[in-house]
């Protein structure tokens, strides 16, 4: 499961020969969450707190998500990126 990026506790990762739609999860602590990268809809539990820093940071590498996913699918090469600061 290659890691995309790490801040403030949350691990962000993509897997490999995933379903569609395009998706990414996300783990903080003992919770876990996919988001779909077109739409924004989640499917899992996590804090308020931490799911309002992801969204913070979905809306910022929207596009650089759909990229990695399409490279992952494809080559099964990606981009890490960067943290929220």
């Amino acid at each position: 499961m290659p890691e995309i990026s790490r801040f403030l506790g949350v691990i962000i990762f993509m897997n490999f020969n995933e379903h569609p739609p395009p998706h990414f999860h996300a783990k903080y602590g003992g919770y876990h969450m996919t988001v779909d990268i077109q739409t924004g809809i989640v499917e899992g539990k996590f804090p308020k707190r931490a799911l309002h820093l992801v969204f913070e940071w979905y809306e910022i590498h929207k596009d650089e998500l759909l990229q990695n996913w399409n490279s992952l699918r494809e080559t099964g090469e990606f981009q890490k990126l960067p943290p929220l600061e």
